[in-house]
């Protein structure tokens, strides 16, 4: 796996608006970067990210044609963060199950591959470039508590694993980052210790500059991601027992 050098890159962020996407492009433009297509479905609200090097881009990946526009005007991407993702906390049993992991899943999956779709080519002409998927540790092994965005998390990181060996061909570095939990809307609810983003950020930039394909950019996903390396089955049954437990505090 080649290093990738943030300083100078022009850059596409999806989901750029909040959580590690915005902690994403703050760090990116500390680090040098020379341009940042910051892509949210929401119009207006970038307004935190004021910087000249930044351009807004309306970019809901579930919108083919949405993305297809971002691909004309971002022709000289060098490096893609796949980081839109959302996650809908279905239970299984729920009358929603369906529906809910129908949305995970084109979000989560059908958004990076038209992304990936969009983009392999545009890397490639300006010199191969980086890929880089924002996964989740949950994509490894599913949680219990989060069933279908584990599941979702699951085809990305498969779908990443495939990417690695075709782009490889047009010189792209594919980078996968599996966080754990992360300080930011989507788990707030969630009752374990977070990792900052902008920490899990400058990690995940940390990792790519440094040639990692694996990134676990926080304490809790480094911990999780060496013991899946060694043991994909003892991290299941760890997953397991952290579930019951806490399913067990939150009856007593």
């Amino acid at each position: 796996m080649n290093a990738y050098k943030i300083e100078g890159a022009v850059a596409l962020v999806t989901g750029a608006n909040r959580g590690i996407g915005r902690a994403l492009s703050e760090a990116l433009l500390s680090r040098g970067v020379k341009k940042i297509y910051a892509g949210t479905r929401v119009q207006g609200a970038l307004s935190a990210l004021r910087d000249a090097r930044v351009v807004p881009l309306r970019l809901d990946v579930t919108d083919a044609q949405q993305v297809r526009a971002a691909g004309a005007m971002a022709t000289d991407v060098t490096v893609v963060f796949n980081n839109a993702g959302v996650t809908l906390n279905a239970e299984l049993a729920s009358a929603s199950a369906f529906d809910r992991a129908r949305e995970e899943m084109e979000v989560n999956y059908f958004g990076a591959l038209r992304m990936l779709r969009e983009f392999s080519a545009i890397l490639a002409r300006n010199g191969g470039g980086a890929w880089v998927s924002v996964g989740s540790a949950a994509g490894l092994t599913n949680v219990p508590m989060f069933p279908t965005y584990s599941a979702s998390k699951a085809a990305l990181h498969s779908l990443t694993q495939c990417a690695r060996v075709l782009l490889g061909a047009q010189q792209t570095s594919v980078f996968g980052a599996y966080p754990g939990p992360v300080d930011t809307d989507m788990v707030r609810d969630l009752a374990l210790p977070k990792a900052p983003a902008r920490e899990v950020a400058n990690a995940i930039l940390d990792g790519i500059e440094s040639g990692q394909e694996d990134i676990f950019p926080d304490s809790f996903s480094h911990g999780f991601g060496r013991q899946f390396e060694s043991s994909p089955k003892a991290c299941e049954r760890q997953t397991a027992a952290m579930f019951a437990a806490m399913a067990a505090g939150s009856a007593a």
